[in-house]
């Protein structure tokens, strides 16, 4: 009996590295994909399985590249990943952020009608397109676009919901909460406070410079939520779902969790810097996870204490290898 293959479009990334660990340990075989001859394998080596997947070049704005290579290996399942994902960097280079997500959405979606495609497709969605909320957010809750991201995000959104209501693609998108591992971009700002912190721990005169730390947030676990997008994916219903936790942490908590994980005071190190403030700062966002429990029978195990106790011990031991 032959592999499932999956094809993974931002395979190099923290999600796209561990779908394609996740699939490979359930022997799928995996083809991921790179806009660069060289691509960046840091993740996938540090996962121990940059040999075992293999890396196509391909432009997914690039309709009949996209077409042609889906056509060609037949992938029982696409996952797509691929885009700006920095909420603040969206903000300088908007035109970049829409090009990414909007455009690369609908060139794959059209991509696998025009081939007439009948496995599942997964976009990679965001709760950042419901904004500030004081209640949990669930799959009705009203849209409140505060970044170009969002707006890129909610837009790729309605394009995925239009292509499965009109041309009955399976596809859907997974409107993903904050997500957290050792392997997220350092740009993100759970991974700015854990590195910082670790330095403060070697260095006492350390600063860690902030915008506002008084938001709230619902992080997961990214490994959870790689299983939960599977769950989608192999679901004979085709519809869009909440990944999240259902918990509020506010920023605060979060890194005094961080630096007292590390014997620090945190009000020692933390700088609060005004050039990091945003002007449409979404102040509370965490999910209703009901539906995916329901549904799905998926819920999330681990808390924040636990998220930044793994990632921390990561990324000490990390630096430790390397020095």
């Amino acid at each position: 009996m032959s592999k499932k293959l999956a094809l993974v479009f931002g395979c190099s990334g923290q999600d796209g590295a561990l779908i394609s660990r996740s699939l490979l340990r359930k022997n799928y075989e995996v083809i991921g994909t790179s806009r660069s001859n060289e691509p960046n394998k840091a993740i996938l080596k540090a996962l121990k399985i940059d040999k075992e997947i293999r890396i196509i070049k391909n432009d997914l704005n690039n309709i009949h590249q996209t077409r042609t290579l889906i056509d060609e290996i037949k992938p029982n399942c696409i996952y797509n990943f691929s885009a700006q994902s920095s909420v603040g960097r969206s903000f300088s280079y908007p035109l970049e952020t829409q090009l990414s997500i909007v455009n690369a959405t609908s060139t794959l979606l059209e991509a696998c009608r025009l081939i007439d495609y009948d496995g599942s497709v997964f976009f990679a969605g965001s709760s950042e397109m419901y904004g500030d909320s004081k209640s949990a957010i669930n799959y009705n809750s009203k849209i409140d676009l505060r970044s170009p991201y969002a707006a890129a995000k909610y837009q790729s959104y309605l394009l995925v919901k239009t292509y499965r209501e009109l041309y009955k693609l399976k596809a859907f998108t997974g409107i993903l909460f904050n997500h957290e591992s050792p392997w997220r971009n350092e740009n993100f700002i759970s991974h700015k406070i854990i590195l910082g912190a670790i330095e403060c721990s070697r260095n006492k005169s350390h600063k860690v410079r902030l915008g506002n730390i008084n938001i709230s947030r619902d992080w997961g676990w990214a490994d959870e939520y790689i299983e939960a997008i599977q769950l989608m994916t192999n679901s004979k219903a085709s519809k869009d779902y909440l990944i999240c936790t259902g918990k509020l942490t506010s920023l605060k908590e979060f890194i005094n969790i961080t630096f007292s994980n590390l014997n620090l005071n945190w009000q020692d190190h933390i700088v609060i810097d005004q050039k990091y403030i945003r002007e449409k700062d979404i102040l509370q966002s965490f999910g209703d996870p009901i539906p995916m429990e329901k549904d799905l029978k998926w819920k999330a195990k681990f808390g924040v204490k636990e998220i930044i106790e793994k990632i921390i011990d990561v990324k000490i031991k990390l630096n430790t290898t390397c020095n």
